[in-house]
């Protein structure tokens, strides 16, 4: 399975999430960190990612290719992440077929009515089981 892990800016999210996957999911899961800049990519690619992209290009391209997408709400907001995401981003990771979980983390002037804001580590746990739904069984590690 291919999971694309977006983010932006530091990829501070980005990189919490990929540690999460690589203690909680096995090793043939393949994660491949897309960085709206080099420098998102790169702390992805150090927390353990198998493959970055950076950039719109790499991002639109890769897009279509991947099994699961996760990162913030942000990346299929068009000009989030401070101008980061652009609108060729944002609806190449909208429309593509691959499912995503997103995590309602906002710093833009967008709010989500009825979501009351948790703390990333609670919103990583809620990620994780979601993304176990999507994982045949037998790749689920049982520690």
């Amino acid at each position: 399975m291919k999971i694309a892990v977006i983010d932006g800016q530091g990829g501070g999210i980005g990189k919490y999430i990929i540690e999460r996957f690589r203690k909680e999911f096995p090793e043939e899961i393949e994660i491949i960190a897309f960085g709206t800049n080099a420098l998102a990519a790169a702390a992805m690619l150090r927390a353990g990612a198998n493959e970055g992209a950076s950039g719109e290009n790499a991002i639109i391209y890769n897009s279509g290719r991947v099994d699961l997408i996760v990162g913030p709400i942000g990346i299929i907001i068009a000009n989030s992440f401070l101008g980061e995401v652009t609108p060729g981003i944002a609806a190449a990771l909208a429309s593509s077929s691959a499912p995503k979980i997103l995590l309602p983390v906002i710093r833009d002037r967008i709010e989500i009515a009825g979501f009351n804001p948790e703390p990333l580590p609670h919103l990583t746990d809620d990620l994780m089981d979601r993304v176990r739904r999507y994982l045949p069984p037998g790749m689920i590690n049982p520690g």
